[in-house]
């Protein structure tokens, strides 16, 4: 009984020594930082706040992003009442451009052996800026980043290299230099090396005590995932040729309903990503101008000449479809070049068929009745009589008597009157 009663006394210690231990919440920023990467940063921080950690590590490897969702990520971090430490990690990870003012905002700012960060002066968003205008927005940025570290306590001439020259270093580089505060294999090494250090929150100083605490991964929820994949310029760009398709079946056959109800929404999910992104109006009349030459070769014979154009122009747009200098917000190459040559194939698919179709002879009306053979049922002259032509029997006219039984030809169709002549192997037995 005693030995029953120590064991269940030792199982009830050891799950309140779990409660009591500390415990850290791991992010992960990999990717294009855009509205729906900061929404899962801010979220993760506030859950991370809510939940009673002990603190919270963001895992780095970005290639940068755009400003407006760079600072709301910044922002969140800043303002935390609880330890934040920013770590670009694994191995060939790197914190570049907008990647490098989240990886200041940390209390703690760590980077793995073999990564990298800098690259951080301020892409052309939305047409080539003046050089008065350039050199604002990089000395805004500069100011900007300066002020992070100066918060930090980590105040390094070069930062404002890393601004203005786009200048880069490695993780050894970056600690001497006081850009980071430490440099760390693996994230149990991390929380090793920071115990107890000292930093400042928003809620005031506070000793980190994370050596040996349990870890929590905050993955990104399925609505987070699917915005993010949605957010991609080579995915958004893949998505409204989709929806050209889909409206072009609609608008070729009314009716089908689902092509265009499927290509609306294509459009309405490209529309997402591209009012985050500059578009280039240039490179969007370019692709519609494209797509209306190789449309326009379905109805007017130009011996190919207007789909080749069509194609030159609609690739050209889709290179210029995003207007900026950052790489990783336009739409790449290896995606134009494809889907540029599946819209030239899909076009002269629909080009051949529609010629075909117009060569093709028609299979009702009146002309489907001309050069169609049949035979007479009654007696037919120039006043009238039957025949059975095309599977049905027809009023009809002939310039020289024939009696039933006549093979003859359709020569004529005027309303529903037809006007044959017979057939020459039948042409001995007219009377």
């Amino acid at each position: 009984m005693v030995r029953v009663l120590c064991l269940s006394l030792g199982f009830l210690l050891l799950n309140l020594a779990e409660g009591w231990a500390a415990r850290v919440d791991v992010l992960e920023l990999k990717g294009v930082i855009n509205p729906p990467m900061a929404r899962y940063i801010v979220r993760g921080v506030k859950e991370g706040i809510n939940s009673g950690a002990s603190g919270i590590v963001i895992l780095l490897d970005t290639p940068g992003g755009l400003d407006t969702s760079m600072r709301e990520i910044v922002k969140a971090i800043m303002n935390a009442p609880l330890p934040v430490i920013t770590y670009v990690y694994p191995p060939g990870a790197r914190a570049a451009s907008a990647g490098l003012f989240v990886l200041e905002a940390g209390n703690i700012a760590a980077m793995a052996p073999g990564t990298n960060t800098g690259a951080a002066h301020p892409v052309s968003m939305g047409g080539k800026m003046s050089k008065t205008m350039a050199e604002k927005v990089a000395n805004d940025a500069v100011a900007f980043l300066q002020s992070i570290a100066k918060e930090r306590g980590r105040e390094s001439p070069w930062l404002e290299e890393a601004v203005l020259a786009s200048s880069s270093v490695p993780a050894e580089e970056a600690l001497k230099l006081g850009v980071i505060d430490l440099v760390a294999p693996s994230l149990s090494q991390l929380l090793r090396d920071v115990e107890g250090r000292e930093v400042k929150t928003s809620k005031g100083k506070v000793v980190l005590h994370l050596a040996g605490s349990s870890v929590r991964w905050l993955k990104p929820s399925a609505k987070e995932r699917i915005l993010y994949f949605f957010s991609l310029p080579n995915v958004a760009y893949i998505l409204a040729i989709l929806g050209f398709y889909g409206l072009l079946f609609e608008l070729s056959n009314p009716g089908l309903i689902f092509p265009g109800v499927v290509g609306v929404i294509f459009l309405i999910l490209s529309f997402y990503s591209f009012h985050t992104l500059p578009l280039s109006y240039a490179g969007v009349f370019l692709i519609i101008f494209g797509l209306g030459l190789m449309v326009l070769d379905i109805k007017v014979p130009s011996h190919g000449l207007l789909t080749l154009g069509g194609m030159v122009s609609f690739f050209l747009g889709s290179l210029m479809l995003v207007d900026t200098t950052a790489k990783y917000l336009r739409v790449s190459f290896k995606v134009a070049a494809p889907v540029a040559l599946f819209t030239v194939l899909f076009m002269g698919v629909i080009v051949a068929a529609g010629l075909k179709a117009q060569l093709k002879r028609p299979f009702s009306g009146a002309e489907a009745l001309l050069g169609e053979e049949g035979i007479t049922k009654t007696r037919v002259d120039n006043q009238g009589g039957q025949v059975f032509v095309h599977g049905e029997i027809w009023k009809a006219v002939c310039s020289r008597p024939l009696p039933p039984g006549i093979k003859v030809k359709v020569v004529g169709v005027k309303g529903l009157l037809v006007e044959v002549e017979p057939l020459e192997s039948d042409t001995s037995r007219g009377s």
